[in-house]
């Protein structure tokens, strides 16, 4: 058994790591749980990078052994949050993983030279929570009772390699792309329940920066089998 939290962005994806990912990872050996950062009553949003760091550190000094993830968006994050700057020169997909290298270097070196850097394992996806549900176009339309819809968000999805790569203008992203096909989308209502409808698999099979951090936490819990095997 490996105990992850994962410190989130939003009200969103505490329901999607509580809703999606915990039920799925747990067959695996995996039980993650969700931490929204800040202040009891606290929303989410990105915010400034220090409040994010020392909910991190805190977390790892008080849950000994138990290993620390994230899930925020690199869109929007303020400069104050390592990699960002450095980020903005190299290729999109190459983006997220200059932030997660960098937050992962900042929380080991603040932690000290005896902490096991394998307990940290940032994830930022490059764009918004409604990014992914473009991995299954027919789902969410189904989920908004409107069928006619599909060939609209399919041919969005289709102007893409993938749903990650959707792009951030603020009048483009997957959120607006959403609101003018469907007025009454609501994102923690109908995103959430396309996403449960969709199931994990279509998410990895179409998101590669995705499906990378769930192929990372599903390996702890490979890792904590082996080595209780070995002792």
């Amino acid at each position: 058994m490996s105990r992850v939290i994962a410190v989130v962005e939003g009200q969103t994806e505490q329901d999607f790591v509580r809703d999606l990912l915990s039920p799925w990872l747990a067959a695996k050996g995996v039980y993650i749980f969700p931490r929204l950062v800040g202040k009891p009553g606290h929303k989410g949003g990105v915010g400034e990078y220090e409040r994010a760091r020392r909910d991190i550190l805190l977390l790892l000094k008080q849950e000994q052994g138990t290993t620390i993830t994230t899930m925020y968006d690199f869109y929007g994050m303020p400069d104050s949050w390592p990699g960002r700057s450095q980020a903005k020169t190299v290729a999109l997909q190459d983006k997220p993983k200059i932030v997660e290298r960098a937050i992962k270097e900042d929380i080991a070196s603040r932690m000290g030279p005896s902490f096991d850097d394998q307990r940290i394992h940032p994830y930022v996806q490059m764009h918004e929570f409604e990014a992914l549900l473009f991995s299954r176009p027919a789902t969410i339309c189904e989920t908004l009772l409107s069928l006619e819809s599909e060939p609209v968000i399919l041919a969005i999805r289709k102007t893409f390699s993938t749903p990650e790569d959707i792009d951030d203008n603020p009048e483009t992203a997957p959120s607006k792309r959403l609101l003018r096909v469907f007025p009454g989308y609501q994102k923690r209502l109908h995103g959430l329940i396309a996403v449960k409808r969709m199931g994990i698999d279509p998410l990895l099979s179409e998101c590669p920066h995705f499906s990378q951090w769930i192929h990372t936490m599903r390996g702890l819990g490979e890792v904590q089998t082996q080595a209780q095997k070995g002792e």
